[in-house]
């Protein structure tokens, strides 16, 4: 967890809490409970999918207390009265009108006009706190917002949400990226760590290339695992989440721990006999995989030559190979290549 964490404002504007502790102050030895302490901030939610109410209940367990909530569908209204129970489900306009704090979860694309909307509208009064949780945008989306009196945060979690409440055991630890005005920097942070999160500070032009690299590993990682489970069954496998789970999970705890020293298998290895036959397999049984293969493929062979794990002198087939595109390979393998048995878990 971070050190010299701030003390959440009492104002949320920045200033300290005249009776704020010292960091140094030792913690409660046992627990207050949010129901018997007075909560310091009303939340709203305008969008009830699975981000908004995990927050707002973390929120909840912090000391502040969720006031309304907007959902249009079904599901956003069956989330909502699962996560945050007798808080009422009112229009947009109507959350901003009874929370101080008001959580903005809608889909990237939606978010602008729903801000401009809010504003033009007069939904949006001064003080109010209008926190986005779009890993795309910072804070300037919200401007429409800020010149009526609001005030502005972007928090993201760094993380992916199923919904249910065990999203909220999940935030512990998770990091959130931050953006904010300066003067609001102390807010945004202690917000983020209340919910128990960790506070990584970006900066506003910095936020689509922050999003893009967390999308390029959870989203794609998903697709990936999706693909993988789904040729093993057609191989025979009866379980293939037992089976990826413990090479899955080693894999990732390699290639955090050490980055691309961590790559192991065909490629990295300049096997390209068996890159064909894969390519060869693929366009029998899943031809729709192939184009994705190649293409990671092609950059795995890229970072093995720069990090010098892949000889020059084998990437040569491997690249003729790849560079044939869907209808290359034979299922052929060469005579004086490397045993592959298996096909990425050793170190070689």
């Amino acid at each position: 967890m971070a050190k010299n964490r701030p003390v959440p404002p009492a104002d949320w504007n920045g200033r300290p809490r005249v009776n704020a502790p010292s960091p140094a102050t030792p913690p409660a030895q046992e627990p207050v409970d949010p129901k018997d302490r007075p909560a310091r901030l009303t939340v709203g939610v305008v969008g009830a999918g699975r981000v908004g109410p995990a927050l707002a209940a973390s929120l909840q367990l912090a000391g502040h207390r969720p006031v309304a909530v907007s959902g249009v569908s079904d599901a956003s209204v069956r989330r909502a009265a699962s996560m945050l129970p007798d808080v009422p489900v009112v229009p947009p306009a109507e959350v901003l009108a009874r929370a101080e704090l008001v959580l903005l979860t809608v889909p990237d694309d939606v978010l602008p006009g729903l801000v401009e909307g809010l504003a033009e509208t007069g939904a949006v009064r001064p003080g109010r706190i209008l926190v986005h949780t779009s890993g795309r945008y910072g804070t300037a989306v919200l401007d429409p917002a800020r010149r009526a009196g609001a005030l502005p945060l972007a928090l993201h979690p760094a993380m992916t949400f199923t919904g249910t409440s065990v999203d909220v055991q999940r935030l512990a630890g998770c990091s959130f990226g931050v953006t904010a005005p300066e003067e609001l920097r102390l807010a945004a942070e202690a917000l983020v760590i209340e919910m128990g999160g960790e506070p990584e500070w970006i900066e506003e032009a910095d936020r689509p290339l922050y999003h893009a690299g967390l999308a390029l590993g959870a989203n794609h990682l998903v697709t990936l695992v999706a693909q993988s489970m789904e040729l093993l069954r057609t191989a025979g496998v009866s379980a293939p989440d037992r089976m990826l789970g413990p090479l899955l999970g080693a894999a990732l705890d390699n290639a955090l721990r050490s980055g691309d020293a961590a790559l192991t298998g065909p490629v990295s290895r300049g096997d390209a006999g068996t890159v064909a036959a894969h390519v060869y397999e693929l366009r029998k049984h899943a031809p729709g995989m192939v184009a994705g293969y190649l293409a990671m493929a092609r950059a795995t062979a890229d970072r093995a030559l720069a990090h010098g794990l892949l000889k020059p002198e084998l990437a040569e087939d491997l690249l003729v190979v790849l560079a044939d595109g869907p209808d290359a390979g034979d299922g052929r393998r060469r005579e004086d290549g490397p045993d592959d048995s298996a096909d990425g878990e050793n170190d070689r």
